[in-house]
């Protein structure tokens, strides 16, 4: 076979460990994951509702224009319809723009230590591909702007940021959307969107009115709960949308999944409830941080990144023999850091209770090599 040279030297996505791995291979009961940024409260009951009701044919496709799912979300988004574009979640939305932006003669700009799949997907496509060390977790937007060539076709801004949980403030966003040129697609990920709570954060949907070249991706998988549909959309104005649809594999969306999102989004309390949960929860790894004086990325998301100075394979075995599946910082860039997923009030307290009896461990190992 003549497979793409590129295809050969890349490795699938690999998730984190599941539940049923874990209790297999330790012979555990009870399994907390905390790896993949899920909702550990769930979907709205209105979901499970409407789902509940759901009495139409598979045998049926979906409906190829996701026409309810998109009607509602229109007119939650205040934009129009010809405005938004769907995905098989966010991950497919990246696909798309990479099969219609990038080849092997056309650059793309994206900031180190960020999500995987703007890279792969970049590599997949042959492109030239300029990663810009960032700056403490953080874009350093002055240096993707200077990295910009004749080539370059798509930027990539993930805000907030996965691994880190850092953002972009309103004024260096929109100081960094003015000096990229009109003809380059500027990619604004915001997955993690509806956990933010600072006070400088922007307004995104209001910046794809007057930036032309801005696309911002969101998702249904994080704070909505519905991972497992695989619901992710794109907001830009209509040009950029009817240029990406022929890119767009048919009926992306089940059937399923739009009900599921469509419901969803009715139910904006839950949205808030969660929000405040997982407020509640970063404080908790925030008190248990400055406890054991433990560097950390202060977080807009539903995850936490805590360097514990040792190898971060080391932190994982441990917490994953005692039942917690946790994100190891090796493969996000960051080998001395494990990424939590903020959970439950209760997971939250099992799994510092964890990692306290790491650190002693670890405390009595250097008192032992001293001599103590």
């Amino acid at each position: 076979m003549r497979w793409k040279e590129q295809l050969l030297k890349l490795t699938p996505y690999q998730p984190g460990k599941s539940i049923e791995q874990v209790k297999k291979q330790y012979q555990l009961e009870k399994i907390v994951k905390l790896a993949s940024n899920e909702n550990p409260f769930g979907c709205s009951e209105m979901v499970k509702s409407a789902l509940r009701f759901h009495t139409e044919s598979l045998a049926i496709y979906p409906n190829g224009n996701a026409a309810n799912l998109r009607e509602e979300l229109a007119k939650f988004l205040q934009v129009d319809e010809e405005e938004i574009i769907f995905g098989n979640g966010s991950d497919n939305l990246i696909q798309m723009i990479s099969r219609a932006l990038l080849h092997p003669n056309a650059s793309t700009v994206m900031s180190t230590n960020t999500f995987s799949q703007y890279k792969h997907n970049a590599i997949l496509e042959g492109a030239i591909i300029k990663e810009v060390p960032d700056k403490n977790g953080e874009h350093d937007l002055d240096s993707m702007l200077a990295a910009i060539d004749e080539k370059t076709n798509v930027i990539w801004v993930c805000s907030p940021n996965n691994p880190t949980g850092t953002y972009i403030p309103e004024s260096k966003l929109v100081a960094f959307l003015d000096q990229v040129p009109e003809h380059i697609l500027v990619v604004l990920d915001e997955a993690y969107y509806e956990y933010v709570i600072a006070d400088d954060y922007y307004d995104s949907i209001k910046l794809t009115r007057k930036y032309r070249n801005l696309i911002v991706l969101r998702t249904f998988s994080k704070i909505y709960g519905l991972a497992a549909l695989r619901v992710g959309y794109g907001v830009a104005q209509k040009e950029i949308i009817k240029a990406l649809e022929p890119a767009r594999e048919p009926f992306n969306v089940n059937t399923v999944a739009q009900i599921a999102a469509a419901a969803a989004i009715a139910d904006q309390k839950f949205v808030e409830e969660c929000k405040k949960k997982n407020r509640q929860g970063l404080n908790q790894f925030y008190q248990f941080c400055k406890q054991n004086d433990l560097r950390y990325f202060p977080s807009q998301t539903n995850f936490i990144l805590i360097d514990f100075k040792v190898e971060s394979e080391k932190v994982f075995q441990f917490l994953l023999e005692r039942g917690f599946i946790v994100r190891s910082g090796n493969a996000l860039g960051f080998p001395t850091a494990v990424r939590i997923t903020v959970g439950s009030k209760e997971q939250n307290e099992g799994v510092i209770k964890a990692l306290e009896e790491f650190l002693a461990e670890k405390k009595s190992e250097v008192h032992t090599i001293l001599g103590e």
